[in-house]
């Protein structure tokens, strides 16, 4: 039994994960990330607050804290009888599945992209909040992309630090880390 996939609950803090089949790739080009990025703010960002991100070509890392149930149920009022939770897990399957299909249909292939089921990770402390953020943002660091996190273009770094809004409110981040030279300072200190 696969560990890490338990009900995703309004209200909570989520690390959220997941790799290509069998390690493969999930990324092939730009594009790729760029659709990707569309998706998570078509199919997610209605239901969940993205704290950070990091696309990598074999994975990638969300940080989300899910709305809460009274904002979800408003956006998908068509689904009153429907539980909470499968709203939920259903928003992110739907991001999932249609990124694999693009991919399957531009690359002509078959199968499944991601592993299933994708994981979570139950976030419940400020502690682990921050260190959850520091580990997404400096996950291109981890794996020997590039030693350049800031300016890698697929993770929140820029975002936060500029706070431009294209995903998420950068304010909330600066504000755990005092502010952005905090943030700046952490990321700077933190071993991956």
């Amino acid at each position: 039994m696969k560990k890490n996939i338990f009900p995703l609950q309004p209200e909570r803090m989520y690390h959220i994960y997941n790799r290509g089949i069998n390690g493969g790739p999930l990324f092939f080009d730009r594009q790729n990330y760029l659709y990707f990025l569309k998706l998570i703010k078509l199919k997610i960002r209605p239901i969940a607050q993205i704290y950070s991100y990091c696309l990598l070509k074999n994975h990638f890392h969300l940080l989300v804290k899910i709305n809460s149930e009274k904002t979800i149920r408003a956006l998908y009022s068509e689904k009153n009888q429907t539980g909470i939770e499968t709203i939920i897990s259903q928003q992110f399957s739907n991001t999932f599945n249609s990124y694999s299909q693009a991919i399957n249909k531009r690359y002509v292939r078959t199968g499944k992209l991601f592993e299933l089921p994708f994981r979570r990770k139950d976030i419940d402390s400020s502690e682990e909040l921050i260190r959850t953020i520091l580990y997404i943002n400096k996950n291109p660091v981890k794996h020997g992309i590039t030693e350049d996190y800031i300016s890698y273009p697929y993770s929140s770094v820029c975002e936060i630090i500029n706070n431009n809004n294209a995903f998420i409110d950068g304010c909330d981040i600066v504000n755990l880390f005092s502010d952005v030279d905090g943030f700046k300072d952490a990321l700077l200190n933190y071993d991956v």
